[in-house]
């Protein structure tokens, strides 16, 4: 087991070894498994993925409250003029929306890392397997070295928005989809590293902040923001940037950012725009306390 992203780097190159099949040989020695079983579970979770992001492109989603029914309808009726960041990336934005809404519904979502910030990973890795025209083995390549990165942001920091704010849900979603698309991408170990520390340090001290206590606004909002985020960092990082700090160091920081976060900052609602004026009148307005 790596506990690192230097060891897990370090066991790549001395076994000769993708960073997808050091993850893939770990998770068949943790769950005593084959192959097969590990990437028949992989496709299954992809289809998941793909169906919430797709589900409301169409069709708003019911919920309590309805803070965001609809927002992937509109996204996607957007995306067809292009808008200034183009119809990919606006088609990428209404594919993590659409995971949004189906969340808030209560609907089948894959977690990657969260529940909150289900729309990342597969909008980002959606929207590169269809520049890249990408096949499912190497999108079960990209979902593996995706969940060896957020396996260390959950032993090294945290993934729970209560524990370290948004930075460790829809952040630690980015840094996952930035290293799937560069693995799909074909780029380096040292790159997949880059895009990590791009994505984390893009959204260091991100609050978590629910309108309502609702899994909704502004989540939804950040769920698109962090697929761009995701996109762009992956983009850097095969550009040859130098993200300069090693992911293990920040992710070092991103903990200790996280746990000075005041409580009012970490999910519970009481602060940031759950504290505006109107997201006081919505909580009291949906008498989610009454429930």
């Amino acid at each position: 087991m790596y506990h690192s992203f230097k060891e897990w780097f370090a066991a790549a190159e001395r076994r000769g070894l993708s960073l997808a099949q050091v993850v893939l040989e770990n998770e068949m020695a943790l769950e005593e498994t084959d192959v097969e079983t590990v990437l028949a579970t992989l496709a299954d979770r992809w289809q998941v993925m793909r169906a919430a992001a797709e589900k409301a492109l169409d069709a708003p989603q019911p919920m309590t409250g309805g803070l965001i029914s609809g927002q992937a309808q509109k996204q996607t009726h957007y995306a067809e003029t292009g808008g200034f960041t183009g119809a990919a990336l606006n088609k990428a934005m209404a594919w993590a929306l659409s995971a949004s809404e189906v969340n808030a519904s209560m609907g089948r979502i894959c977690a990657a890392p969260t529940a909150g910030a289900c729309g990342v990973l597969p909008a980002a890795l959606m929207a590169a397997a269809e520049l890249l025209w990408a096949g499912a083995r190497q999108i079960q390549d990209a979902l593996l070295v995706a969940s060896g990165v957020g396996a260390l942001i959950s032993r090294n920091a945290t993934v729970a928005g209560a524990e370290g704010g948004c930075q460790a849900e829809c952040g630690a979603a980015a840094a996952m989809a930035a290293a799937a698309v560069v693995t799909l991408a074909g780029g380096s170990n040292a790159m997949v590293g880059q895009a990590v520390s791009i994505a984390l340090m893009n959204c260091m001290g991100l609050v978590c902040d629910p309108v309502a206590g609702l899994v909704q606004l502004p989540c939804s909002f950040r769920n698109a923001s962090q697929t761009v985020s995701a996109l762009l960092s992956a983009d850097l990082a095969l550009a040859g940037q130098d993200a300069v700090i090693p992911p293990d160091e920040v992710l070092e920081a991103m903990a200790r950012t996280g746990h000075s976060l005041p409580a009012a900052l970490r999910e519970t609602g009481m602060g940031g725009v759950a504290a505006t004026p109107t997201g006081k009148r919505l909580k009291k307005e949906l008498k989610l306390d009454e429930l």
